[in-house]
């Protein structure tokens, strides 16, 4: 059958590709996709090619398809696997395959299989891992906002602490402890924020901080101080760009230190400002994954000595984090929408992903089966003004607090070809 999908030929090559997919294998399952979110992770991928390190050398004779963070529907299921899913059957899945010693993913590895496309091609190894997870959502893009969700969860899950005289660590973030999240105003940042306000382990006070004033702004407009309180958080936004943060964060916790403190952008001086205002014991999270192979930065090795401050680093989640994502999801504990600030089609994917540096705002969330610009959510009301649509979708989320909803992405789906 054919498809289209935007897809790598090399590095800063995207292209929107028609082109035929094979009949499935026994061992492999034909799907639908109906939503991506566009990745960081995938910005990197475009830019670099086969410099990174999941792109395959031959990519300019098989395109790979762009795009992990997708969502849709099973539409045929090869012979081994019938009985265990079944044709119809909404899906998310766990793009960290890490199969048999490789960095192969979806969105970076496979001529056929991706989230930028109307129909993918899964291949058994998905299975074989336990990566294919059935949805019973209301709304695709919720768990297509499940991947990056699951990375600041696998992130919360894999910090660690340790007690003096004992080579045990206890894993997860400190309970009830102080925490940081630097540059954390961002998609990533609030979608970090959503979860550990809601988790089980939660920190008693979390500090966000970011330069730009119109980022934090919308944080606290999503997560007042009264969302911290009603959840037993002293939660606060601040901006670092005009003080000494260092001095400043320390004083924030009363000169203690913070217990877990993860850096959402990959600035030297950023990681500094983060070994600066850990306590003792104080984990060190870097996040934010840089494009620069000889990126380094300051940390304090007196600290790691004597205070046993350490650093760790993750990239991704694990199939359990994405199965804990979206079971808070289903239970209203957790809504990924803070995180979206833009929706478009398939034919806006690739100049999207290109340019994403240069895109103000939050997650980019494409739509593969409709013919439309990348519009920022903010715009729809002005849009509305020529478009009838546009002004539907703009009162349907002005009804939820000006972000991106099921019934949005209903109406989207039923009047956009």
């Amino acid at each position: 059958m054919k498809t289209k999908a935007v897809r790598l030929h090399a590095a800063n090559d995207l292209r929107l590709d028609e082109f035929e997919l094979p009949e499935i294998r026994d061992d492999e399952i034909l799907a639908e996709v109906i939503s991506d979110s566009i990745c960081m992770s995938t910005y990197k991928c475009a830019i670099l090619g086969t410099q990174h390190k999941r792109v395959h050398p031959d990519v300019a004779e098989h395109p790979a398809i762009m795009g992990h963070e997708f969502a849709g529907r099973l539409v045929q299921v090869g012979k081994k696997y019938k009985g265990q899913f079944e044709a119809g059957m909404k899906f998310t899945l766990q793009p960290a395959l890490n199969y048999k010693g490789t960095m192969w993913s979806p969105g970076y590895s496979y001529e056929f299989f991706g989230g930028d496309t109307l129909y993918t091609i899964i291949p058994q190894e998905v299975m074989e891992l336990n990566n294919l997870l059935e949805y019973k959502g209301d709304a695709y893009y919720k768990a297509s906002l499940a991947e990056p969700m699951s990375c600041s969860i696998g992130a919360a899950h894999a910090a660690f602490h340790t007690t003096m005289g004992s080579y045990v660590h206890e894993m997860g973030i400190r309970e009830n402890g102080r925490m940081a999240i630097l540059a954390g105003a961002g998609p990533m940042g609030l979608g970090m924020v959503a979860y550990i306000a809601n988790a089980g382990r939660k920190p008693r006070q979390l500090i966000v901080t970011d330069i730009s004033e119109d980022r934090r702004e919308r944080a606290r407009t999503l997560f007042p101080e009264s969302y911290g309180r009603q959840r037993g958080v002293d939660l606060r936004f601040v901006n670092t760009a005009s003080e000494d943060a260092v001095a400043m964060l320390r004083g924030i916790s009363d000169g203690e230190g913070y217990d877990d403190v993860f850096v959402y952008a990959p600035v030297p001086s950023l990681v500094k400002q983060a070994s600066d205002i850990l306590g003792r014991d104080g984990c060190l999270s870097f996040f934010a994954g840089p494009t620069d192979k000889n990126f380094s930065a300051t940390m304090n090795f007196y600290d790691v000595h004597y205070n046993s401050t350490h650093v760790i680093g993750t990239t991704g989640g694990n199939t359990e984090d994405m199965k804990e994502s979206l079971r808070m999801t289903a239970e209203g504990r957790l809504d990924p929408s803070v995180m979206v600030t833009h929706v478009g089609g398939l034919n806006a994917a690739a100049e999207t992903t290109l340019n994403l540096p240069k895109i103000p705002g939050g997650k980019k969330l494409i739509y593969t089966h409709i013919t439309m610009p990348l519009t920022d959510i903010s715009d729809f009301a002005e849009l509305g003004k020529t478009d009838k649509r546009f002004a539907a979708l703009a009162e349907i989320v002005a009804g939820n607090n000006n972000l991106w909803c099921t019934e949005a992405e209903q109406y989207l789906l039923s009047n956009w070809q």
